[in-house]
């Protein structure tokens, strides 16, 4: 598990804790479809192995300042000459990401030291656990450029709750850590320097456990909530997402975030100021 990627890292210590590590610190740890496709193909590594008792934990973390940006620019750009089935097919692989990772046999740690934006949020949602720094900052950003949190909206609404998940996906509020904390998105929050210290002591609890019984366990509560990721679920938020992408508010929300202007439905004020200016003067 050690072969080096070109956007990621998957190690396995000797504890049979597994490290897998986002490695685009020049772009904040956004990722594109290369970055989805290279965690794929770890998930899938890691739910054999975990299966078969070989990796106790996954730690989820990053390299550098930011723990991810969410989606990469370049990419973005890309998806705006996607059609509607382009769109969709990109968003299935990103939905296979988040359906992989949340379904991990084993416990999985998610480590945020810093920014978590856009899909980064749904990251951290699927993991069972979230340790961040007090530098942490976390926002779903999407409405802000014409777009959903459409695929990751499951996870991150189960981790949150309905009524919150209105809030800050509609108006894509910027959470602190301590605000991550107190919704439920984040289980601990740990002095900057003090992360990979918290981190340590959460992994030597959950190697305390039988790792039979935390498959178990985990399997369970899964049933137990009757997995609001059902194939029908991500089915329509693919969907829901691709429509929004090739829609004329999604083009214009992308457009005007590239050429770093206004959208041009902007707000009821701002529509309305603008029919009183196009109004003839009497």
């Amino acid at each position: 598990m050690s072969d080096t990627p070109t956007y990621s890292r998957l190690e396995l210590d000797d504890r049979g804790i597994a490290w897998l590590t986002l490695e685009r610190p020049e772009v904040h740890n956004a990722f594109d479809d290369s970055l989805i496709a290279e965690l794929n193909a770890h998930l899938e590594r890691l739910h054999k192995a975990a299966h078969h008792g070989e990796v106790r934990a996954v730690v989820l973390g990053s390299e550098g300042k930011s723990f991810s940006a969410g989606a990469d620019l370049g990419w973005m750009k890309r998806m705006v000459e996607y059609d509607f089935d382009g769109n969709l097919a990109d968003s299935r692989k990103l939905s296979a990401l988040m359906h992989g990772l949340d379904t991990l046999p084993c416990p999985t740690l998610c480590r945020v030291q810093g920014a978590a934006f856009g899909g980064a949020v749904g990251l951290a949602a699927c993991c069972d656990l979230v340790v961040a720094s007090e530098k942490a900052k976390f926002c779903l950003s999407e409405v802000k450029i014409g777009l959903s949190p459409a695929v990751i909206s499951p996870y991150v609404q189960r981790a949150i709750g309905s009524r919150q998940m209105r809030r800050y996906a509609l108006t894509a509020e910027v959470m602190d850590a301590t605000t991550a904390l107190a919704l439920g998105l984040v289980h601990q929050v740990a002095e900057h320097d003090a992360l990979d210290a918290a981190v340590e002591a959460i992994l030597d609890i959950l190697l305390g456990g039988s790792p039979q019984a935390q498959r178990a366990t985990k399997a369970l509560l899964a049933e137990v909530a009757r997995a609001p990721d059902s194939q029908a679920t991500r089915e329509h938020t693919c969907r829901v997402i691709s429509e929004l992408r090739v829609s004329a508010e999604g083009q214009e929300g992308l457009a005007s975030f590239f050429e770093k202007r206004r959208p041009d439905w902007n707000t009821p004020a701002d529509r309305q100021q603008q029919q009183n200016a196009a109004e003839p003067r009497s």
